[in-house]
């Protein structure tokens, strides 16, 4: 068997409108932390163990992450992984940030939010 040629995720890019209103808000909401800032970009660390960043680039004619129909259920591009999904889903909630219900079955549970500019998120676990 031979080795994958790739070894992970660098960076994830999500579509957003003000960089310094996103950046704030997955400070706030999700706990980023902010690497650095300017005018078409801000970039953010989700954990400081984590490898991949979060870069949130202001695009000129926006529009929210939209995947495609399918005949998976997916609604999103990618999930962000959690220790305890329920303390994530309820700490979203307090932040009145705009979540779907838990979904899943067993250990294997999930669910989509939202950004400020309507982006779908997903959380895994």
């Amino acid at each position: 068997m031979s080795k994958p040629i790739l070894k992970g995720v660098e960076a994830i890019f999500i579509p957003i409108k003000n960089p310094d209103l996103s950046a704030k808000w997955y400070e706030e909401k999700l706990g980023f932390s902010l690497l650095y800032l300017e005018e078409g970009a801000a970039v953010m660390k989700i954990d400081a163990e984590s490898q991949t960043v979060v870069c949130l680039v202001k695009a000129k004619n926006h529009i929210p992450l939209n995947f495609p129909d399918n005949y998976f259920g997916v609604g999103k591009f990618f999930n962000f992984i959690t220790h305890n999904i329920e303390e994530t889903y309820r700490s979203l909630i307090e932040k009145n940030v705009k979540v779907n219900e838990i979904d899943g079955e067993g250990e294997t549970k999930f669910f989509t939010f939202y950004d400020p500019d309507g982006n779908p998120l997903g959380v895994y676990q």
